[in-house]
């Protein structure tokens, strides 16, 4: 059900008090956060209990998604592979080719999905695509394929597969090949160089080119699954990185789930720019440049600080005309993954973090920007914020700016973001520099 009207909102989304503590309020959900002076700082890393060494069979084998452990997941989508110094896309591989080569980057179903083949069956009468289950045929013939199957059939469903015959575990093949729940792995569990298993290989040390690849690979996970089932309303992208943010390995990867509904949030801004088709210039972006809240831009995207979230929160917005991330050119995609690459470098590889994309859905009929956040998981939800829907944040976004803007100059001298991101007095903070807008084109 869609919102029909604005949360109540102050005049201004962030006060300061007298004593330094710095109110906040969301201007698309009405979310009220505060940040208390002192409360600021307690550390944000989280530091790893104990560190062992590596031997060199840890890199490629430390959990289920390293490079010599492919069969211990899903069959295989398509994958990355890196040749020379281009990017290569191969797709449908089958057990004896996914090992044949080393991938930058893969698409597998996830083994234990969110919203399952069976829920599209049950609720809408889904079946596979020709082309999905031409895939599923082509597997089970395969050397090993039939195999495969079976022992990723069995470690889903438990000790529920003692009492089932082969021919009814293979029934539920059909998963793997009509999943809406995707999972885009990279290839290092940890950083190059890596003597110690705390120094893992998060989205922060991928070079510049390589999350370019990483961000590629997502978004034409999420067109292909629109196509593959037309009763998918939305793909939720997201991307949870160390377990306090809930990820159950800690290895890179993003994760892609296609849900019949919009969602919430979705909701709320889809109501909210039709109301005022330049919502997000004024809310968000104009907002943020008037309060010097911009961190960083660059041709097709900007970086800022944000504010009313319940979590330490920066927020990257495209700046292109085009609302959906799959119509983009090379060129916007790629800028907005320079900027996302930046916020993740600097933030560091041992801050917990989810990243969120919000992007317009095929079925909505007024444009909208695609825009990224990524929440650092420092602090617990407790009572305070339960009983009152005050949600105390541990630092506000002045200073969040502060900690970025000091990183990024570091991480630019050092190559290690792309030299086209523009730090803090570098950025020329137009307003209405959202061109979503057909009103301001």
């Amino acid at each position: 059900m869609s919102p029909v009207s604005d949360p109540i909102l102050p005049a201004e989304y962030i006060q300061t008090l007298a004593d330094g503590t710095v109110k906040q309020v969301n201007p698309f959900s009405g979310t009220q956060v505060w940040t208390v002076p002192g409360r600021a700082d307690r550390p944000l890393e989280i530091a790893p209990a104990q560190v062992n060494p590596l031997v060199p069979t840890d890199l490629t084998t430390a959990c289920a998604f390293c490079s010599d452990r492919y069969l211990q997941t899903p069959p295989e989508k398509d994958r990355s592979v890196l040749v020379g110094s281009a990017y290569e896309r191969r797709f449908g591989l089958l057990p004896e080719e996914v090992t044949a080569t080393v991938a930058a980057f893969r698409r597998i179903p996830n083994l234990f999905e969110i919203m399952s083949v069976d829920y599209w069956q049950a609720n809408y009468g889904y079946v596979l695509s020709p082309g999905a289950d031409v895939r599923r045929q082509r597997y089970l013939a395969s050397p090993g394929g039939r195999d495969h199957l079976l022992a990723m059939i069995r470690r889903r469903l438990n000790h529920r597969a003692a009492t089932m015959t082969e021919d009814e575990l293979l029934e539920q093949a059909g998963d793997f090949f009509g999943s809406a729940h995707d999972v885009i792995v990279a290839q290092r569990h940890f950083r190059d160089g890596a003597t110690t298993d705390d120094q893992l290989a998060s989205s922060g040390t991928l070079t510049p080119a390589e999350h370019r690849e990483y961000l590629d690979l997502t978004t034409s996970a999420m067109v292909d699954l629109y196509e593959e089932n037309r009763y998918i309303r939305y793909v939720a992208v997201f991307q949870n990185w160390l377990k306090p943010a809930g990820a159950s390995f800690d290895h890179l990867h993003k994760q892609l789930v296609g849900v019949d509904e919009h969602g919430v949030q979705t909701d709320l801004e889809v109501a909210a720019v039709r109301r005022n088709p330049n919502v997000f210039n004024e809310r968000a972006v104009n907002y943020a440049g008037y309060h010097n809240l911009v961190i960083a831009e660059n041709d097709n995207a900007v970086a800022l600080a944000g504010f009313g979230h319940r979590y330490p929160s920066l927020e990257v917005w495209s700046t292109s005309p085009t609302s959906e991330p799959w119509l983009m050119t090379a060129a916007e995609r790629h800028d907005m993954s320079d900027l996302i690459h930046a916020m993740h470098a600097a933030t560091g590889a041992i801050v917990p973090s989810n990243e969120e994309w919000h992007h317009k859905p095929p079925d909505v009929d007024v444009a909208m920007p695609w825009h990224v956040l990524l929440k650092w998981r420092v602090s617990t939800l407790a009572g305070f914020e339960g009983g009152t829907k005050i949600y105390l944040n541990t630092i506000d976004p002045y200073t969040l700016r502060d900690r970025m803007v000091a990183a990024l100059y570091r991480l630019r001298d050092a190559g290690a973001v792309a030299d086209s991101v523009r730090i803090a007095k570098e950025c020329a903070c137009r307003p209405n520099s959202l061109r979503y807008n057909p009103n301001l084109r």
